[in-house]
């Protein structure tokens, strides 16, 4: 189980880089405490997901499967977070009937 978390560690560090450079060099991006905390978290828990299935699945197509659901599921939570668009796409869902 260890040896699962050691890449989504480093691969959520490396992530969380950019941001920070980018607060460096530029007044745009600016990043709280909890924005790195939430957005580190939110990729740790995708990457841990992936490499949980992908450690019980061997066919490539399934891993290929497993890596667009890990996926569509971070970016559904990430626009959630940011904008709240997936409430507002089923608000205007229902709303519309």
């Amino acid at each position: 189980m260890a040896q699962a978390l050691v890449r989504p560690i480093i691969a959520t560090a490396l992530f969380l880089l950019v941001p920070l450079a980018a607060m460096q060099v530029t007044d745009e991006v600016k990043w709280s405490l909890s924005d790195f905390a939430i957005m580190g978290g939110l990729l740790f828990v995708s990457g841990l997901a992936y490499e949980l299935i992908a450690r019980r699945v061997r066919k490539p197509a399934q891993r290929a499967a497993a890596a667009l659901a890990v996926g569509a599921v971070f970016v559904a939570v990430w626009l959630e977070l940011a904008v709240g668009a997936v409430s507002k796409a089923f608000a205007s869902i229902i709303f519309s009937m």
